[in-house]
């Protein structure tokens, strides 16, 4: 009996003390024809582990909980341990009572910078920037995450948020590209934690909130009710774009959803869309292409 209990017990911390991330990471260096390509292979490596062992914040996620998400490193030029890569980072999370996996965060960050010596160990410190490169990934696992909670509670996201910021902030000392707001554009990582944490843009992660747990997660119970959510969550939108038109989350909102959107009002029970596309088409008018599919 008492193995037993032993046994439960440790089922049960494995279960409750897993990692957050689910992460495939990639790095593509098919680019680079006059390096070892073995230097390639052990970043790759060290990344997979750093992500999907490494605790990033102290909440208690299960084996099925875990967010699953892949980030792809190309690399562009490579000298002495100095790399230029870009890189693609994109999440997603399931549906309720689906087998539907929803995308949530889909964006490339086009131009990065960072050193690595082969072996050299990484270990995420929230209260340090050791490299860029530990900068990046672990700004970016804290917004995934963040996005991730942002799904399930109305602004469930803030402290990942808050730990994404403050890694932006320990990083701006290093001189790398993209952690400043004097860079031109406003399409970064600072502008993007920034908008994220900015009251202005409260109706973006409302939207979330509405889109993905009041309309989504509702599907199998009632299809034409929740498309008729999903409706309210897309028009919501409209109310940031009136303040900030063409705003950098709008894009990221529909990168990640614009062929989700077509195929979720393109079949299945009918219901009302009366001003959808026409909102569509005025807060994301490079999908216009495909808001006309749309019936």
């Amino acid at each position: 009996m008492y193995k037993w209990i032993g046994l439960l017990l440790m089922f049960f911390s494995f279960t409750v003390n897993g990692q957050e991330l689910n992460c495939n990471v990639k790095v593509n260096y098919q680019m680079i024809t006059d390096a070892n390509p073995q230097i390639f292979k052990t970043l790759e490596h060290a990344l997979n582990d750093l992500m999907n062992n490494t605790r990033w914040t102290s909440r208690n996620f299960g084996r099925s909980e875990r967010i699953d998400c892949t980030m792809i490193f190309t690399i562009s030029a490579y000298d002495s341990n100095a790399f230029s890569a870009t890189l693609q980072v994109q999440s997603s999370r399931p549906v309720f009572n689906s087998t539907y996996s929803s995308p949530v965060f889909n964006f490339n960050d086009k131009d990065i910078s960072f050193r690595y010596t082969e072996g050299e160990n990484l270990i995420y410190n929230p209260n340090s920037a050791d490299s860029n490169l530990m900068a990046l990934v672990s700004f970016y696992a804290n917004v995934i995450i963040g996005l991730d909670a942002d799904t399930f509670q109305k602004n469930g996201g803030t402290k990942y948020y808050e730990a994404a910021q403050n890694m932006a902030s320990l990083a701006q000392g290093g001189n790398y590209k993209g952690w400043s707001q004097q860079e031109s554009g406003n399409q970064n990582r600072y502008f993007l934690i920034n908008n994220l944490m900015s009251n202005t843009f409260t109706p973006f992660r409302e939207a979330l909130y509405s889109y993905h747990f009041l309309a989504l997660d509702k599907m199998a119970d009632n299809q034409k009710e929740a498309k008729e959510k999903a409706v309210v969550a897309l028009k919501e939108l409209s109310q940031l774009h009136s303040v900030r038109p063409n705003s950098l989350l709008m894009r990221v909102f529909f990168d990640a959803k614009a062929d989700e959107v077509v195929g979720m009002f393109s079949s299945g029970p009918q219901v009302t869309i009366t001003g959808l596309v026409d909102v569509l088409n005025r807060i994301s008018p490079l999908n216009g292409s495909k808001w006309s599919n749309i019936k």
